[in-house]
């Protein structure tokens, strides 16, 4: 039996190497996507093949990540309850999609992830697999009663590394887990397990990885132009840049200015609430100058189409749908309706803050001559507006006149 996992070279999937060799008596192939976690990825092959897999691939997904996964989404301004910008999310797909094309080319029969039996990746991968790739096996070790048995928490695990040669740097006293890529990082579980918990204080700040804290950022503003085609940011201050480039430049750029962070309990797919802080730097300052131009050059009932359709496409991505039909088709639509968001917006950085300073568009649906209030001739003629109004209020006379005693009470 051949088995790809994917591996992060941590605790959980460092045992896992050894404990699925070992349980099916299998050859492991490790793998682990490079979507922007930068030094993370450092010395996985040694560590892999030190653990016992018996060959290892980390695969540049970068540019893929930022170019065909991120930009559609903010395309749709995404985000999840009004504040996560899907950054573990949107990548989980991706990365299960390069996972099954490994186990074809490897010739294996099942693929293996260490997501936690609580979380929503182990969705995310699992549903991607039942989308491209059904006919292969799926091994999810925290859903088997006999990896729980053995490793009932981390101090279990960590002797069971002790016991077999497995070098990593880990302790049970380790205060919270993280995952980084090119859109975010997310901070969970251990000590922000608790709502109350306040890790911007002096003493826990130091979590924070690509934000400073607004307090400590510049006290002079910086300005920023961004110019996007059909909804896509295609140049970072006149400069232009691929999507990958775009994201690291604006990472820089936000995390100095304290841009990004987010605190929330989120519903999880799974049914359960959780503490989730994230840092999204560039992201925040993409989908913020976006709206701006659409803004200026998308059709208003068609903006309020795709805002209205924004929740449930951002749930799809959320619980891990990014494969089904239903969201391939909101996708469309939501492509389609970015056609005239073309323009450049200015924007003000300054501790924590994005404050909008112009915005201007070849396509913009600005008529300054109709929005004028100093008497300009255009084609909007305020005469106009009484019958208008009157049609609007016809069914408020009705239901005033027919039902006053129902609305009295």
């Amino acid at each position: 039996m051949k088995i790809v996992l994917a591996y992060s070279g941590g605790l959980d999937t460092s045992v896992l190497v050894r404990w699925l060799k070992d349980h099916y008596n299998a050859e492991i192939v490790t793998f682990a996507a490079d979507v922007g976690q930068e030094e993370e990825l450092e010395g996985l092959e040694a560590k892999a093949k030190a653990t016992g897999a018996s060959a290892h691939y980390t695969l540049d997904l970068v540019d893929e990540f930022a170019a065909d996964f991120i930009y559609p989404i903010l395309r749709a301004n995404t985000v999840y309850e009004g504040q996560y910008y899907l950054g573990t999310s949107i990548a989980r797909p991706l990365i299960a999609k390069a996972q099954i094309e490994l186990a074809r080319k490897v010739g294996a029969d099942a693929v293996a992830h260490g997501a936690t039996g609580k979380g929503n990746d182990q969705v995310r991968f699992e549903l991607t697999y039942a989308a491209l790739a059904p006919d292969l096996q799926i091994i999810s070790p925290w859903r088997m009663g006999v990896f729980r048995q053995a490793f009932p928490g981390r101090a279990e695990m960590i002797q069971y590394c002790a016991d077999n040669g497995i070098d990593v740097e880990a302790s049970a006293s380790k205060p919270y887990s993280m995952d980084r890529n090119l859109l975010h990082i997310s901070y969970e579980a251990g000590i922000l397990e608790d709502p109350w918990f306040d890790p911007t204080v002096e003493e826990n700040k130091g979590m924070y990885k690509l934000t400073v804290d607004p307090a400590d950022a510049p006290d002079e503003a910086e300005y920023l132009e961004l110019e996007y085609e059909k909804g896509d940011c295609i140049a970072v201050n006149g400069e232009r840049l691929s999507p990958a480039a775009v994201f690291r430049k604006l990472n820089a750029l936000a995390g100095k200015h304290g841009i990004g962070r987010v605190d929330i309990v989120e519903n999880r797919f799974v049914g359960m609430k959780s503490r989730g802080v994230y840092e999204t730097p560039g992201g925040t300052i993409l989908l913020h100058g976006h709206q701006q131009v659409e803004s200026l050059a998308m059709d208003r009932d068609l903006e309020h189409l795709r805002d209205g359709l924004m929740p449930k496409y951002g749930e799809l991505i959320y619980n891990g749908f990014w494969y089904a039909p239903e969201r391939e088709a909101l996708q469309a639509f939501i492509d389609n309706s970015q056609k005239s968001v073309t323009g450049t917006v200015r924007l003000k950085l300054f501790k924590g803050s994005i404050t909008t300073v112009g915005r201007k568009s070849p396509y913009s649906l600005y008529d300054d001559k109709v929005a004028s209030m100093e008497g300009v001739d255009s084609d909007y003629n305020p005469d106009d507006a009484t019958g208008f109004i009157r049609l609007q209020g016809l069914r408020l006379r009705a239901r005033a006149r027919a039902q006053q005693e129902f609305i009295e009470r």
